[in-house]
C-alpha cells in the first residue's frame, strides 16, 4: 500500500518570507545603530569625519537655507509616514511586519542625509571655559545619548524615530527618551550657531510629535 504525503505548497514561500523579514529587520537595526552612533559623534564633535561644526564652508544664507531644507525633509518624512492615512495607502505594498521597520529605515536615511549635507555655522554662542564644568556638561550629554540608545533597542526601535507609535507602549515600559533627546542636543560645552539651529529644530520636532501622539488616540477613542 502506497503512502501519500501531502506537501504544503505554502511552506517554501513561508520560509522565504520569514527569512526576508529577518534579513530586513537586521538591516534596519544595523542602520539604526550606525545612525545613532554617528549622531552622537556628529553632535558631540567626536570621532566621526563630519560633525555639526565641520565640513565645506558656505555663506550664511546658503547654510541656513540648506540646513532648514534638510531638517524639513526629515520632519515631513517622519510626520507623513506616521499618519494613519499614509499607513493605509502603503498597506498593500508593505507587509504589516515590515511597517515600523520601513518607517525607522526611512527616518535613519533622512538623518544620514542631514549628517552628510549639513552646512556648518561655527560661530560660537557660548563656550564653557572651566574644564570641570565643561566635563560635567559633556558627561550629561553622553548619559542622555546612552538613554536614547538603550530606549531605542531595549524598548522598541520605532520609539526613537516614530514618536506616534510610541503610544502603543506609553501605559507601561516607557523610558525618558523624549527629554533625553532634548538634553543630548542642548548639553554641550561649546554651542555654535549651527548646533543651536539643529538643537532647536530637534526640540521643536519632539514637542510637536508628542502633541500629535496625544491627539491621535484622543481622536480615535474620545477624551477618555
Amino acid at each position: 500500500m502506497t503512502e501519500t504525503h501531502a506537501i504544503d505548497p505554502a511552506m517554501p514561500s513561508g520560509r522565504l518570507s520569514r527569512f526576508t523579514a529577518f534579513l530586513f529587520g537586521g538591516v534596519v537595526y544595523l542602520t539604526l545603530l550606525f545612525t545613532i552612533l554617528y549622531a552622537i559623534g556628529f553632535v558631540s564633535g567626536l570621532v566621526v569625519p563630519k560633525t555639526v561644526d565641520t565640513g565645506a564652508e558656505s555663506g550664511s544664507f546658503e547654510a541656513i537655507v540648506v540646513n532648514l531644507i534638510l531638517m524639513s525633509l526629515f520632519a515631513i518624512q517622519h510626520s507623513a509616514m506616521a499618519r494613519k492615512s499614509f499607513k493605509h495607502w502603503r498597506a498593500p505594498f508593505i507587509p504589516g511586519s515590515a511597517d515600523r521597520g520601513t518607517h525607522v529605515l526611512c527616518a535613519s536615511i533622512a538623518l544620514l542625509l542631514i549628517f552628510w549635507q549639513w552646512r556648518p555655522m561655527p560661530a560660537l554662542i557660548w563656550h564653557i571655559q572651566e574644564p570641570e564644568m565643561a566635563m560635567l556638561v559633556a558627561t550629561l550629554s553622553f548619559v542622555a545619548w546612552v538613554v536614547v540608545l538603550m530606549g531605542a533597542f531595549l524598548i522598541d526601535p520605532s520609539e526613537l524615530f516614530d514618536l506616534q507609535q510610541a503610544a502603543d507602549n506609553r501605559a507601561g515600559r516607557r523610558m525618558p527618551i523624549y527629554p533625553a533627546i532634548v538634553i543630548a542636543f542642548w548639553a554641550t560645552p561649546a554651542m555654535s550657531v549651527g548646533h543651536l539651529l539643529l538643537a532647536a529644530a530637534a526640540t521643536a520636532h519632539v514637542f510637536i510629535s508628542v502633541l500629535l501622539e496625544e491627539r491621535d488616540p484622543i481622536g480615535a477613542s474620545g477624551d477618555a
